[in-house]
């Protein structure tokens, strides 16, 4: 599609303008490549350690000693065979060859196949790229391919869904003739015939040959594979539908096409056929318009890629190592902020690369959503997700995020990282909610593996630490558990009390936290987050390194678990309880860390004394909730203390002192109502800046240049620049328009600050203007 997308000397690999890469990028595209060898090389040694019988198990099915290429009559007898006659002519020269030899040359045939596909992509990606882009671009997409679900379900099952991708690929953009073009992209057919999606794509940007070929190459290979094997040809295309009613289980969640999931919701028969084809049928017409659009803007890899998903969608069975087309959809733009850049790749990547329960809770409300992830990204990809044309001016220059001046540390060597600044605007709230939710799901993984051998021996070496922790206490004479514990459960109001405060607090406190952070104090929140994250994976490094027994779980230490409620200690998993947490994850305690974070963060933030002396008691109270209900020891409050102050120490470190003064501005467009900058600083996203007033100025609402003469709205709203007895009286003016009176001026800026206010004792109280840092949201 050379008419299509136009590529300069600088979109291959390597190539470009004149003069090496600054020593930085060369590093970096050195560890990259370290990283997707490493990664090459564990995947096949994951294949390859497997036992024999559970790896390469579609491979062996096929061309094994009783594989179905093997026996006399039809391919599909067994039904374990899904592909086209002509893959199964293919794949019958395979059964000849050794076993061994054969599991060995697929896998690192397979690996090859995938360096190809990563090469290929990252010289296909639109113009206009950088250089360093188009220096890091292939060992990145190696990585992203070798760590994608559909990458090892291939590499795990020996299947062959990689070549259809590499053949599309090849025929748009390794190849100039329009009918090889064709050819590759027929062969893709042949094997895989939802690929025929691709003819209309090639038609309507101007690709006629090549449509002609990839017809004529289908047919053809389809004829050759129907002389050779015509009962099994009548049976694929006729019998069932080109494949449509092959395959065991059509309704497992591993079938993300749109079939799959009508099937899961509980429709059948004629209601779900009927409904299957409608649905096929209006997202091939849809899909197939957006990716000529963006074929003729220029972004053909992004066209392919929605292509692909909408053959995901349409297909009437898309198992797990056929999804590898949304991963291509990563190369879309979207967002006009550059701080809303990161969403859609990392959405894409993370659905790609974790398992479904981790990206959503396991909720019987969610279980639609989560059976289906993979296709829902799949359809928004092909028609909702606004990816930006390359006309629009943001597809090259996005509204820059603003930053503030960094703040003096007491060492020169703070912050260890200068390079990750603070930023002033509030992050993409998707992109914090997946996150969280990810982040969260990984640490309830880590702690469920802390266990370790906790359920097959290693209860004791958790009981013996819970000694050893009795007998620090004893020795420091603190050790006041049993006494609180038994008078907790003597005192019904305390029990209560205390109960409730440790099963409802522990996760609504500190998201209540975060959530008023991010509305009202975005740079804060970042700040408060960082330290967060910190915090809790130093105490999953606690819990995996120190398996300790809470006194509940002490058998000889006569507590009362006054949330469970009596146990059999007889039981040889006792403390397990379920398996959805881990019980002997009690050092640090992350109760009393989380707790205690929430009260630092209010204390220092909070403007008002009685909501700093509130937010203390978070941590009184936790700390009470789980000594008194048996739940943790003292010297478990005092590590989750320990892991919250390292926690704040690395942000600290790495990242430099927090920024702690407000400036309120009042700017026009879709900005968050609070920028945070230090007094020194300039908030400048290109050409704006944000004035700072001086604290107890005589006038307010009077810029640098010199007075300005009061305004008034049509309401007849308050006036500014007023001097009454010596003291400024503001009112609320309304702040100048640009020109143009929208997000997308020339200049990149929503509109000029007119009204600034100062802290001069730490955070004050919220304001509802607006960030003055040009990082807007386009109305």
């Amino acid at each position: 599609m050379a008419n299509v997308e136009q590529r300069g000397p600088g979109n291959a690999l390597g190539a470009g303008p004149s003069g090496s890469p600054t020593a930085r990028i060369a590093a970096i595209r050195v560890a990259l490549w370290l990283i997707a060898a490493v990664l090459a090389v564990r995947q096949a040694a994951v294949v390859l350690r497997t036992p024999k019988g559970e790896r390469l198990t579609d491979l062996e099915t096929w061309v094994g000693p009783n594989g179905v290429l093997h026996v006399k009559g039809s391919l599909y007898d067994a039904d374990k065979f899904t592909g086209t006659p002509f893959a199964g002519l293919v794949l019958k020269p395979l059964t000849s060859a050794a076993e061994q030899a054969l599991g060995w040359a697929w896998t690192f045939g397979t690996l090859g196949l995938v360096a190809a596909l990563g090469l290929v992509a990252a010289r296909a990606l639109p113009q206009p790229v950088s250089r360093r882009t188009s220096l890091l671009a292939a060992p990145v997409a190696i990585c992203l391919l070798m760590l994608s679900l559909p990458v090892r379900n291939t590499l795990h099952l020996g299947q062959t869904s990689i070549i259809p991708v590499l053949l599309v690929l090849l025929g748009c953009f390794a190849v100039r003739s329009e009918r090889t073009c064709g050819v590759l992209v027929g062969v893709a057919a042949a094997l895989q015939p939802t690929v025929l999606l691709f003819a209309p794509l090639l038609w309507f940007t101007g690709r006629r040959k090549a449509t002609a070929s990839l017809g004529a190459t289908f047919a053809a290979l389809t004829a050759v594979a129907w002389a050779a094997l015509p009962h099994d040809s009548w049976t694929y295309w006729v019998h069932h539908l080109a494949g449509a009613g092959l395959g065991a289980n059509p309704d497992a969640n591993a079938n993300q096409s749109l079939h799959g999931a009508l099937l899961r919701l509980g429709l059948q028969g004629p209601v779900e056929i009927a409904l299957f084809l409608a649905l096929g049928v209006a997202v091939a017409v849809l899909g197939l318009r957006r990716a000529v659009t963006y074929a003729r803007d220029g972004q053909l890899l992004l066209a392919v890629a929605l292509t692909g998903c909408v053959a995901i969608a349409v297909s009437p069975t898309s198992w797990q190592h056929q999804l590898l087309w949304l991963l291509l959809a990563v190369v879309g733009r979207v967002g006009r902020r550059a701080s809303d850049r990161y969403v859609w790749p990392i959405a894409i990547v993370l659905v790609m690369t974790l398992p479904s329960k981790m990206m959503l809770p396991n909720m019987s409300l969610l279980e639609p959503l989560r059976d289906n992830v993979v296709l829902l990204a799949a359809l928004a990809s092909a028609l909702f997700v606004p990816f930006l044309s390359r006309t629009a001016p943001e597809y090259r220059t996005p509204v820059p995020t603003s930053y503030a001046a960094p703040v003096p540390a007491r060492w020169s060597w703070v912050p260890l990282f200068p390079f990750w600044r603070r930023v002033l605007t509030r992050p993409n709230l998707l992109l914090e909610l997946l996150l969280i939710r990810v982040g969260y799901s990984a640490y309830q993984q880590t702690r469920l593996a802390a266990t370790g051998g906790t359920i097959s021996g290693g209860r004791e070496r958790a009981e013996h630490h819970g000694e050893q922790i009795h007998s620090v206490e004893q020795f420091l004479h603190i050790d006041v558990e049993h006494w609180f514990n038994h008078l907790t459960s003597r005192t019904p109001w305390m029990e209560s009390f205390f109960n409730f405060y440790y099963t409802s607090f522990h996760f609504v406190v500190p998201l209540s936290v975060l959530a008023v952070l991010y509305l009202r104090r975005p740079a804060q929140y970042r700040w408060a987050r960082s330290a967060l994250g910190f915090a809790t994976i130093l105490a999953l490094v606690g819990f995996w390194g120190y398996p300790l027994a809470p006194p509940r779980l002490m058998p000889d230490l006569g507590f009362i678990d006054t949330v469970h409620g009596p146990q059999d200690f007889s039981q040889p998993d006792y403390g397990t309880l379920t398996k959805l947490t881990n019980q002997y994850a009690a050092m640090p305690s992350l109760h009393f860390g989380w707790s205690l974070w929430c009260g630092l963060v209010i204390a220092i933030l909070a403007p008002k004394w009685w909501m700093k002396v509130l937010g203390l008691l978070h941590p009184f109270f936790t700390v009470c909730a789980i000594v008194g209900t048996g739940n943790h020891w003292v010297l478990d409050a005092v590590g989750g203390a320990a892991v919250v102050g390292a926690g704040f120490g690395l942000t600290y470190v790495l990242q430099g002192p927090r920024v702690k003064q407000v400036v309120a501005v009042a700017t026009a467009g879709g900005a968050p109502p609070e920028a945070e900058v230090p007094r020194t600083a300039e908030a400048a996203t290109g050409t704006e800046k944000a004035g700072i007033v001086e604290a107890g100025a005589e006038k307010a609402g009077t810029d640098k240049a010199g007075a300005e003469k009061a305004r008034t709205d049509k309401a007849g709203t308050a006036e500014t620049g007023t001097a009454e007895t010596g003291t400024a009286k503001a009112g609320t003016a309304e702040p100048p328009r640009a020109a143009d009176d929208g997000p997308n001026s020339p200049d990149g800026a929503a509109g000029k600050p007119d009204r600034a206010a100062t802290e001069p004792d730490g955070p004050g109280p919220l304001s509802s203007g607006q960030d003055a840092t040009g990082d807007r949201t386009p109305s």
